[in-house]
């Protein structure tokens, strides 16, 4: 008979395993390894992403066994559960794309009801693509345990004719070649070589701005964001975020106490300073949210005022996150930060410790780098996320604005109601230079899903457009689109939005530096098209995308569904 014992470290595996009455629930964990002593220790979940769908993920199985161990060998007693994982790069460009967004609810949901049955006193989650992080941010601050997310690291680059190429290199591929500027079998070489392995999206893309994000929040040990995928470096990352749960457990700390405001605001820092995906703004939105922390998009314009762009990586610089890596990873950068002011050091993180404890014995970068700039010679003097409104987009947008591609544009509207139809334009040359290309009703609610314009956003810029055209949308974009691309249009076509009252030829304006986005179309000329104007009907009626549509939040609050 078991006796109960104190439960302080086993609050809520304790009620699945104390006692006369629970012999049933212990019966069915001894046959999954369980022993008598292993109930006297806290259960550990460990949640893998892994998966053979995606390169980002098909090593996580792996590191999920190195956290397993690290809980172990520090006295818990893990359990590894599996969550699911989609590929942004694969449908990229299709129908199945839609479901990419709505895959971050599924994996909150998921991991949210896997600790929830289970009893778990802690969490160590494990994530390798786009929406992995954020979904395992939103189920540990739903769970409020004390919880470590651990990133599965950085692709290393192919090569092709002695250069780094990447996915984004593949996508880019095509618009060259519908221009004619390389051959089949130069695209077919390309398509080859640019993904030589396991681990995430090379440049300064979702994945890594995420990750980036998360261990400046504190919720990632030092470095987690900056170590490649398949290295002895992050096998130990693995293992010390498995020990590391288990002192938040003893000393009480959970993701309340380290999810707060300031912390939210540090993660916008970093991704400003690293000229990352317009994607942060929607998924910490949406984890702030999710924390009860008051978090806007005008947070992001606010935080891109005063900190600069220093980071000269892809999709819009030349370096990849394997050179940030070698040279000393994503700490060096948050103490000049810190130093600078541009950072808050007192917020806790994971370690138990604050963020300046963290970073106190942390060396700057090598010198003659030229991964990071020095603050004082920016790639961009500000941020490169800028929110835009106007009568085009009331409740606002997010501009990816990195200086290259200026900051003013003004040409006349070519309007589109599906990405596919967007693309077959692009490549089959009818985009002109002035043209602002729109891609409609692939919002939340319109797409459903909110599909990213990786696909078009590429061609443009293979066909050598990218300073000659733009491209709006109340869709989203990939990590690795560049160019003048403004997403996230709110309130969005299927409801209504102005972006549904675009006809062609409409002349539009995006200033950057004035912050708006303007169709200069007279008032009585929009009231009139809005009176006109009929939804369309809904795409899906039936299953995840359905209730995906019937739930889901407009854009600027991070498309959440809770």
């Amino acid at each position: 008979m078991k006796k109960k014992t104190c439960t302080c470290h086993r609050q809520y595996s304790s009620a699945i395993t104390e006692g006369v009455e629970r012999a049933a629930s212990r019966a069915m964990l001894h046959a999954v390894g369980f022993s008598d002593n292993d109930f006297q220790k806290s259960q550990i979940g460990v949640a893998s992403t892994w998966s053979m769908v995606t390169p980002c993920n098909m090593h996580i199985d792996k590191l999920a066994r190195q956290s397993e161990k690290g809980i172990n060998a520090a006295g818990g007693k893990a359990v590894i559960f599996n969550t699911i994982t989609v590929s942004d790069g694969i449908s990229m460009g299709t129908e199945g794309m839609k479901y990419s967004l709505v895959s971050r609810e599924v994996i909150a949901d998921s991991i949210e009801t896997v600790c929830g049955c289970e009893g778990f006193d802690g969490l160590v989650a494990i994530g390798g693509c786009d929406k992995n992080m954020p979904g395992c941010l939103i189920a540990m601050a739903r769970l409020n345990r004390p919880s470590i997310f651990v990133y599965g690291g950085t692709i290393l680059p192919g090569k092709h004719a002695g250069r780094d190429v990447d996915i984004v290199s593949v996508f880019e591929a095509v618009g060259r070649h519908a221009r004619g500027d390389i051959n089949d079998s130069e695209l077919h070489d390309i398509e080859c070589c640019a993904i030589p392995g396991a681990g995430s999206c090379g440049g300064m893309y979702t994945a890594n701005t995420m990750a980036s994000a998360i261990e400046a929040m504190g919720m990632s040990l030092p470095n987690s964001s900056a170590l490649a995928a398949v290295s002895q470096k992050k096998r130990d990352d693995c293992r010390n975020a498995g020990a590391a749960v288990l002192n938040l457990i003893k000393k009480g700390i959970r993701p309340s106490d380290i999810l707060t405001r300031d912390a939210m605001l540090n993660a916008v820092t970093i991704v400003t300073a690293l000229g990352g995906s317009t994607n942060a703004v929607l998924h910490l939105l949406a984890i702030a949210h999710t924390a009860n922390i008051k978090l806007s998009i005008d947070d992001f314009t606010k935080i891109g005022r005063k900190v600069p762009v220093l980071a000269d990586l892809k999709p819009s610089g030349q370096y990849v996150m394997a050179d940030l890596v070698r040279i000393g990873g994503v700490t060096p950068l948050m103490k000049t930060l810190l130093k600078a002011g541009l950072l808050q050091g007192n917020c806790l993180t994971v370690t138990g410790k604050t963020l300046k404890q963290n970073l106190h014995g942390v060396k700057p970068y090598p010198a003659k780098q030229q991964v990071i700039r020095p603050l004082n010679n920016p790639i961009k003097q500000t941020g490169h996320l800028v929110i835009l409104r106007g009568n085009l987009a009331p409740e606002g947008s997010v501009a990816k604005i990195s200086g290259k591609e200026g900051t003013r544009f003004e040409g006349k509207a070519r309007v589109f109601s599906s990405e596919e139809k967007a693309l077959q334009a692009i490549l089959a040359g009818r985009i002109r230079k002035g043209h602002v290309i729109v891609i409609r009703y692939e919002g939340p609610k319109g797409g459903p899903g909110m599909r990213e314009m990786l696909s078009p956003t590429s061609a443009i810029m293979g066909q050598g457009l990218g300073k000659d055209v733009a491209l709006i949308t109340d869709g989203r974009f990939s990590g690795g689109s560049h160019g003048f691309v403004v997403g996230h249009i709110t309130p969005e076509a299927a409801i209504g939005g102005p972006i549904a009252l675009i006809k062609n030829g409409d002349p539009i304006i995006i200033d950057a530096d004035k912050c708006s986005i303007t169709l200069n179309v007279p008032v009585t000329e929009l009231k009139r098209r809005k009176k006109a104007w009929k939804p369309m009907r809904a795409r899906y009626t039936r299953g995840v995308l359905a209730k995906y549509a019937a739930t889901v939040s407009t854009a600027s609050v991070g498309a959440v569904t809770d």
